[in-house]
């Protein structure tokens, strides 16, 4: 299995987030991304390609223009204005003020309209890391529409929580939504994409929700309880024509391999019944039991099996990085559910 990675993911880091009312060092950090690519190194899963840089046509198939460009010049209006440091939000919209038609003008109020956290902050070169991530994930569309059975998007920083124009969660670019619009535009007419992250998939379902050619079926932590909280929910299950091709399995805290994969099996069988032609999956591993800010507890083996069933589908698949910080696991964990895939 071919690996896309670039090490350009480095210029995104965070130093720090805002998590249950401390300021900690932050969760989504660099070094995930070098553990993975040095368990897929060690374990010989296949060779590791630097991605082509892609432009921004292939992003606004799924991105708006007017948020490209706030990622591509807050920072810089961020310095004009004065500040230093990181550029953060601080205020969102409540859902008793009315909707509006278009961004505000001011700062502040912008940086309020494109993101809905504080997970994470813009550096000065944020969206260059989100670029070189969104090219890789398209990188691996592009493997899987040449022919290759599966490959690996080693993206960082992560998307599944982007939506059309909205940042939070650790991510800026939707990059399993890029890569699965890719593979729509390269001639498969219906595209599944599993998210097995631990938090929900809001972004990815924001893209989506009104259509009928990508069916989303996500496993995440009971929105009740759990980032990114208010999304997520099983009656949720899309609109217009999208209405049934939306699935969320909402699970509780606590939630074991039994449970789990029970949730999982009855959305592989929803899958089969759609019959996409090819497979993104949202491969997040915070689903694990050490995991510091989840709350489930499946364990390394349990990986294994997941990648055993998805290689079950028999369809061309795109595995796409998304969460997983216990970091002295995350790479046997990731790397797993690709050697269960390979092995099946």
């Amino acid at each position: 299995m071919k690996t896309f990675y670039t090490a350009d993911h480095h210029l995104h880091h965070s130093g720090m987030e805002v998590s249950f009312g401390s300021i900690v060092e932050t969760f989504e950090k660099p070094e995930r991304a070098q553990i993975v690519l040095s368990r897929i190194k060690d374990v010989g899963l296949g060779p590791v390609l630097d991605p082509q840089p892609y432009g921004r046509a292939p992003i606004e198939r799924v991105h708006t223009p007017d948020y490209l460009d706030f990622l591509e010049n807050v920072f810089a209006e961020w310095r004009a204005a004065g500040r230093d440091g990181e550029v953060w939000p601080y205020s969102w919209r409540h859902r008793s003020m009315p909707p509006i038609d278009s961004p505000p003008s001011g700062l502040d109020a912008r940086l309020s309209y494109y993101s809905f956290d504080m997970a994470g902050s813009i550096t000065e070169t944020t969206s260059q890391a989100a670029r070189r991530a969104a090219d890789t994930a398209l990188a691996g569309a592009d493997a899987v529409l040449a022919g290759d059975r599966a490959a690996f998007s080693l993206c960082r920083p992560p998307g599944h929580h982007a939506g059309r124009d909205f940042f939070g969660g650790y991510c800026y670019l939707n990059n399993a939504a890029i890569a699965a619009q890719r593979l729509r535009d390269g001639g498969h007419e219906r595209v599944a994409i599993f998210d097995i992250d631990y938090h929900h998939g809001n972004g990815t379902q924001e893209i989506f929700y009104d259509r009928a050619d990508v069916l989303l079926a996500s496993l995440h932590g009971d929105p009740d309880f759990e980032f990114p909280f208010h999304l997520g929910y099983a009656r949720e299950r899309g609109a217009g024509a999208g209405e049934g091709f939306n699935l969320n399995y909402p699970l509780p805290a606590g939630t074991g391999w039994a449970e789990w994969r029970e949730a999982f099996e009855d959305a592989h069988e929803r899958i089969r019944d759609f019959q996409p032609s090819a497979l993104v999956v949202s491969l997040g591993v915070d689903t694990f039991k050490d995991d510091p800010i989840s709350q489930f507890n499946l364990d390394g083996e349990h990986f294994l099996v997941i990648g055993a069933r998805i290689a079950a589908f028999d369809l061309p698949t795109l595995f796409v990085m998304e969460g997983g910080y216990a970091v002295d696991a995350l790479g046997i964990n990731a790397v797993n559910v690709l050697q269960g895939f390979e092995r099946a």
